[in-house]
């Protein structure tokens, strides 16, 4: 396969009742008319949402094609022998807070009928006063929380977070969690989109009904002994988050550098300024996915220092 420039998605547009607008107004994302959308899915292989490539020779094909048909040249080699591509990336826009929530983890999952989902949130923007809940606080138990259910007061139970732009924070499955409103995050996790509702502050879905809830399935979901996470803390090289299922660098440019993501692919996420590889330019809130095959090409900051976030699934 001859390939000489990144590969880039069609972005998938979800309207959520949290959603708002900014995608639009502050990185020029074309929103469907009239709605409030929530999350654009930008790199997704999933039987209900499928990422095409946007242009050049592989214009038309999709994610899991890619995947499928074509996996060692466009992604490298000695990867996951899954049925379908292993991460999803999106960006969120949350114009109201998200409701309270918990992924299933890998234990409990197929018990639930769903799927773990461990993530990672990257502050794209945040306004003034902007805040992410995740974790419990010191001393909440099981019971206490349960109480807290019943008497609608949730929120007193969960670890609050004010945060900033460029604060990043791990979600394992199990933690508890919730983004407060005036956030835009950059979320990179395992591909799965089961998440189980505990509370969501007595609010209406978009059809005008309270939202389902699935408070039995929370419970045995969340880690009670999750207590008071914090912000994650690069390392020197860089790094935010590494987990088993992905490993994820904030890499500031202020000269140009190799696009490189070892013998596998990389998935770049512009955060801060603008980038050019090869002849094409990306602004924040751009993702494209470099193939191992275009791997040494230089990706150079425009017109002042950049910063991007390089995701990629780490070597076992």
């Amino acid at each position: 396969m001859n390939l000489s420039s990144p590969i880039v998605f069609e972005p998938l547009f979800m309207e959520r009742v949290w959603g708002g607008r900014r995608l639009e107004s502050l990185y020029g994302k074309r929103l469907p008319v009239g709605t409030r959308i929530g999350e654009s899915w930008e790199i997704v292989d999933r039987p209900e949402a499928q990422s095409v490539v946007h242009e050049g020779p592989l214009r038309g094909m999709t994610l899991h094609e890619l995947w499928t048909q074509h996996r060692e040249s466009v992604f490298g080699p000695d990867l996951p022998d899954s049925e379908r591509f292993p991460l999803l990336c999106k960006v969120i826009d949350a114009q109201d807070r998200l409701s309270v929530q918990v992924h299933p983890p890998a234990n409990m999952a197929p018990i639930l009928g769903g799927e773990a989902k461990t993530e990672m949130w990257y502050v794209l923007d945040a306004l003034l006063e902007s805040d992410l809940y995740a974790g419990l606080k010191p001393g909440v138990t099981r019971e206490s929380f349960e109480r807290a259910l019943e008497e609608g007061v949730v929120a007193d139970q969960i670890y609050h977070l004010p945060v900033r732009k460029g604060d990043a924070i791990f979600i394992p499955s199990g933690r508890v969690h919730a983004i407060g409103a005036g956030n835009i995050i950059v979320e990179v996790q395992q591909n799965s989109d089961t998440t189980y509702r505990v509370f969501d502050w007595n609010r209406m879905g978009v059809d005008g009904r309270p939202r389902d809830l699935h408070v039995e399935a929370s419970l045995v979901s969340i880690n009670f002994d999750d207590i008071a996470p914090r912000i994650a803390q690069p390392t020197p090289e860089g790094v935010l988050v590494e987990c088993e299922f992905f490993r994820v660098e904030k890499i500031a440019l202020s000269e140009k550098c190799r696009a490189d993501g070892g013998d596998r692919f990389a998935i770049f996420t512009v955060v801060e300024g603008r980038v050019a590889i090869g002849d094409r330019e990306f602004g924040v809130g751009s993702f494209f996915l470099v193939p191992p095959v275009i791997a040494y090409h230089e990706l150079c900051p425009v017109d002042g220092p950049a910063t991007v976030l390089r995701s990629t699934i780490p070597i076992p």
